[in-house]
């Protein structure tokens, strides 16, 4: 890093707001002026000799987290729960009959909200439907779930319906923290579910953390850090907790005075990153850590990591379908995003039409970019004039991005050989800002977004 590059420097890097890049473009871009049948065709036109990634979204909660930035819904009874899964298995059968034929599914991924809130044989009535429509083999089977409320009962039809991992929502540890955000976990509670999970035969496990809470302190992630690699999770991820209250209105319990400031919030991101280092496991990307023998570890490994919506993933389908309100898919063509209103999405489904609420058509740029900023995010090193001649441009194409690539640059965060770019020690964590340089949509609209670290 040059003797220029000041931690003061650095912090005000850390305070940019740029998007997480789970996509690119990123889903505010997304346009509501999406047609019903672009989708239909885009699913028409699908390789069935290709493999594709299932995500499907329950919306539902048994307890409101303070904190959580979801699309997510308070189940207080469990008939609305009933309903949106009678219009699930409808949806899927919706997208069923719009392929070219019975795909073959690589990865299945139930997130939310909460989908260890439904009732086991509501959860099996969808995985079996899945399973009428799509051709499973050997696909890995991820779930997340909530160590507070997920059933014996449930891990147990986990294991019968052959889910291979699990993610738990962890966040912290601490009574203070876990106070603030209205989420009280000891960590016995998450050590007796791990147990169960895998007594159950779901082997791989992975733990959700959060820097940056109200009440927290550097020490305090450390000591959770601490419990939390004793328990040996194959994966940890560790978020920084995204203040958007103007989104999320569940937020604006937390006071925002408790929130750490910009140079304690890295400072936590740090200390717990060194700390899971240590502790033997190695850094994936921005945000995950995973065990030198997990499928993560070996995708970066071989330079086959990949980023959606999920985060890192060492899924390379081209494909992902996702089913369910507000859930985002994407095929070559481009990506599309469901209604968020489970009203608008389940009316859609009666009206016997894909329940479409934003979509986005890939231009030659658009692909691009997309490519260059998830090198960026993976692997931290691109080509750039390789990567433009591959999709069709001039090997200079990144002439405008010059004045900011030399900035970063001379301030340490990147270092130049020709074309290519490599992350340093330093930019590593700040890849977002890096690959926002990439971003030809960033200055179009106003959106805000979380900080960078």
């Amino acid at each position: 890093m040059p003797e220029t590059t000041s931690s003061a420097l650095l912090a005000a890097y850390a305070r940019r707001a740029v998007p997480r890049y789970t996509s690119y473009p990123t889903a505010p871009h997304f346009s509501r002026r999406f047609p019903e049948q672009t989708y239909r065709e885009w699913l028409g036109r699908l390789d069935a000799g290709e493999s594709v990634s299932l995500y499907v979204h329950i919306p539902f909660c048994k307890q409101m987290c303070w904190y959580c930035g979801c699309n997510m819904k308070l189940a207080a009874r469990y008939a609305p729960v009933s309903a949106y899964v009678d219009h699930l298995l409808a949806e899927i059968d919706l997208v069923a009959d719009a392929l070219p034929a019975r795909l073959c599914v690589s990865h299945l991924h139930f997130g939310g909200g909460t989908p260890t809130a439904l009732e086991p044989d509501d959860l099996e009535r969808i995985v079996r439907h899945l399973e009428q429509r799509f051709t499973f083999k050997g696909a890995e089977r991820a779930i997340e779930t909530d160590p507070r409320t997920i059933t014996d009962a449930m891990i147990e039809r986990l294991g019968a319906l052959g889910f291979t991992r699990a993610s738990l929502g962890v966040q912290e540890f601490d009574p203070r923290v876990q106070a603030a955000i209205n989420r009280i976990q000891p960590a016995a509670m998450v050590q007796k579910t791990t147990e169960k999970l895998r007594a159950a035969g779901i082997k791989r496990i992975n733990f959700d953390l959060i820097y940056g809470l109200p009440q927290q302190t550097e020490a305090a992630l450390c000591r959770t850090v601490a419990e939390c690699m004793a328990m040996e999770p194959d994966r940890i991820v560790l978020f920084g907790y995204a203040h958007v209250p103007w989104i999320a209105k569940n937020q604006r319990m937390i006071d925002e005075d408790t929130l750490p400031g910009g140079d304690e919030r890295s400072a936590q991101a740090r200390a717990s990153a060194q700390a899971l280092i240590a502790g033997g496991y190695r850094p994936i990307g921005i945000d995950h850590f995973a065990l030198p023998n997990d499928s993560l570890s070996l995708a970066a490994d071989s330079g086959h990591l990949h980023r959606n919506f999920q985060g890192f993933t060492d899924d390379g389908a081209r494909t992902l379908i996702g089913f369910g309100a507000t859930a985002i898919g994407r095929t070559p063509d481009g990506y599309v995003q469901n209604q968020s209103e489970t009203g608008a999405w389940s009316r859609a489904i009666e009206a016997g039409h894909l329940p479409v609420g934003k979509g986005h058509a890939m231009s030659a740029d658009d692909n691009l970019r997309a490519h260059v900023i998830e090198g960026i995010m993976c692997n931290g090193h691109i080509d750039l004039a390789a990567a433009g001649q591959a999709f069709g441009f001039a090997p200079d194409w990144f002439t405008p991005e010059e004045e900011a690539l030399r900035a970063l640059a001379r301030d340490g965060l990147l270092a130049r050989t020709g074309s290519a770019l490599t992350l340093t020690e330093a930019g590593a964590a700040l890849a977002r800002v890096v690959a926002a340089t990439f971003d030809s949509y960033l200055a179009r609209a106003h959106v805000r977004h979380s900080v960078a670290v």
